[in-house]
């Protein structure tokens, strides 16, 4: 039986998960209205605008002292160092994997990133592999084989988009710092480099792309919350569901923008494509239906 003071995951954080997955998503149809923006002043642009938003939201949240910790502590600035610098060339191939029609690519990174976080997870966590477990990873790696055989000049997408969030993720479990405090402070130490891009593109014929026109200028602004949004809703989300349902909701992400290529974009499909998603979707089954096996387990060792 359920003991009376047992704590139990309040199923209100689903809503908060499909809003941070369905933003990020749906993400594919906002970089449309910043098109005419060059990738890599894109970047420059979002960053500078994530930082006022994030520290907007975390003066109402309160979390200062957070990120207070962060820069005094050196072992936790160091490693945030790090994952800045791959959490920006991951921001920077997505975006111009998107603005190049290459969204099949960037939906296949996100399918295959929760598969490396589990080889990273045994290769250097000292974590154990299911045989089902084992068996989505294998699959997947047919999946990527099947890339390499006919769409090899995109699969470096995938695998720089996968393998740059998968360390990010590694970095990021390394310092106890919290989603949105670790941003703030990943995006205060980028900020340098940011202000950088926005004045070197500014001093090209062509000039910055931010106060030529009133509506683009807006769309660049947005960068910072869709940046800063949804990772405030996976962080609450996080806290109010079980961490193996939240798995299961990120497949929600790369599914939308495997849609959005396919009916609002209409990039083209080769076999080698669907064969790679078909591969995809199966290893992510498998590797659902193991969380899912294993949780009854795990819920009825904590009520027991």
């Amino acid at each position: 039986m359920n003991a009376g003071n047992t704590p139990q995951p309040d199923r209100g954080g689903l809503p908060y998960a499909l809003g941070a997955y369905g933003i990020w998503g749906l993400l594919p149809l906002y970089l449309i209205l910043v098109q005419s923006v060059p990738a890599f002043e894109f970047v420059g642009w979002r960053i500078i605008w994530t930082v006022p938003i994030c520290l907007l939201i975390i003066v109402a949240r309160k979390q200062w002292a957070e990120v207070h910790a962060a820069f005094t502590n050196w072992n936790t600035l160091r490693i945030l160092v790090l994952s800045s610098m791959l959490i920006a060339v991951n921001w920077f191939v997505y975006v111009w994997a998107i603005q190049g029609g290459h969204i099949y690519a960037a939906s296949l990174g996100y399918y295959i990133n929760p598969l490396i976080n589990v080889m990273l997870g045994t290769a250097l966590l000292g974590e154990k592999l299911t045989r089902r477990q084992w068996l989505a990873v294998l699959v997947a790696g047919s999946g990527v084989a099947l890339l390499m055989i006919g769409a090899l000049t995109t699969l470096w997408i995938s695998l720089t988009l996968a393998f740059s969030f998968a360390a990010y993720g590694l970095l990021r479990k390394q310092v106890p710092v919290g989603s949105l405090p670790g941003l703030t402070v990943e995006a205060i130490l980028m900020m340098p480099l940011a202000i950088g891009i926005a004045a070197w593109y500014g001093m090209t014929p062509a000039g910055t792309s931010f106060g030529q026109d009133v509506s683009l200028s807006l769309a660049i602004i947005l960068g910072g919350f869709v940046t800063a949004i949804p990772l405030l809703l996976f962080a609450v989300a996080a806290k109010k569901m079980d961490y193996s349902t939240l798995g299961f909701v990120q497949f929600l992400a790369p599914t939308l923008v495997f849609f959005l290529g396919l009916l609002v974009f209409e990039e083209p499909l080769v076999w080698t494509e669907l064969a790679a998603f078909v591969a995809i979707w199966t290893a992510c089954a498998l590797f659902v239906s193991d969380l899912w096996r294993k949780h009854p387990a795990k819920a009825a060792s904590k009520a027991a």
